[in-house]
């Protein structure tokens, strides 16, 4: 077996140092003594025991769960909807390049962009019904936005693996319909599906330009949060919070892994 030249080894572990070096040192300093965090003062907790005491983070991280889960909710049914459009029905070749770059758009649209598009739209419609005006409501729709294009291409990677006749193999077992659905494609999907929650769920948790700009003067997540006491000089509450969010990332992470494995699993046998 060939081995890799010593300096592309250097270059790859230099690109893991850029990447977990930083997250390193944020738990370290969450457990540090020094209010400053300049050099080490001895270990201790008092930063998590303020972060559980603090209101205002708890309110928070609460708007922070539930723009994620009602949002991430939203996204995946109509991202495997369409995903499902996409794969299962037929399609003119201008009519499909037209969904593709619709589908695209929001992936590779700066984040500010959109950010400032929403503003608009939200500034248009508000005076059409309350739950256009800047709060809960708009940040949801906002995270929606770009939520379902990341679903969608991530369901549809799996239908793409699926083989082309597997509905008319179903369909001359007398499987159609929602039975058909329910009983073969949803199965063989829902790694793709669970894969496309996560990734939703993950985005909506830490973004901050387009929960800035929707959230208006009332609503409070921990990004906003974070973002807010940075400006005022990064506290070992700070990190205390950072860690804990990687944490439940970390975790969260390592639960779906579990999932699909055992899908896979399944599958197999």
């Amino acid at each position: 077996m060939r081995r890799l030249p010593l300096w592309v080894s250097f270059i790859g572990l230099f690109a893991l140092a850029l990447l977990y070096v930083p997250l390193i040192g944020v738990v370290i300093q969450s457990f540090n003594a020094s209010r400053l965090g300049l050099d080490w003062k001895g270990f201790t907790l008092k930063w998590y025991e303020q972060l559980w005491a603090n209101e205002v983070i708890h309110e928070a991280a609460w708007n922070t769960l539930v723009i994620a889960t009602v949002s991430t909710v939203i996204s995946t049914v109509l991202g495997t909807a369409l995903a499902l459009a996409f794969s299962r029905f037929p399609w003119k070749r201008r009519a499909m390049t037209t969904a593709d770059n619709v589908l695209y758009l929001p992936v590779v649209t700066p984040e500010i962009v959109m950010a400032a598009a929403l503003v608009v739209m939200f500034s248009l419609l508000r005076h059409v019904h309350a739950m256009f005006d800047f709060g809960l409501p708009a940040v949801i729709i906002g995270h929606v936005t770009f939520q379902i294009s990341f679903v969608t291409l991530t369901v549809r990677s799996r239908l793409s693996g699926l083989p082309a006749n597997l509905d008319e193999a179903a369909c001359d077992l007398y499987s159609g319909g929602w039975n058909l659905f329910r009983r073969v494609t949803l199965p063989l999907i829902m790694p793709g599906i669970t894969a496309g929650a996560l990734l939703a769920f993950i985005l909506s948790l830490d973004d901050f330009v387009i929960t800035y700009f929707t959230a208006g003067p009332q609503l409070m997540t921990l990004p906003v949060y974070i973002y807010g006491s940075q400006r005022r000089g990064i506290t070992p509450e700070i990190h205390a919070l950072s860690t804990v969010m990687l944490l439940c990332t970390v975790v969260l992470v390592f639960v779906a892994m579990r999932f699909l494995q055992d899908r896979k699993g399944k599958a197999a046998s």
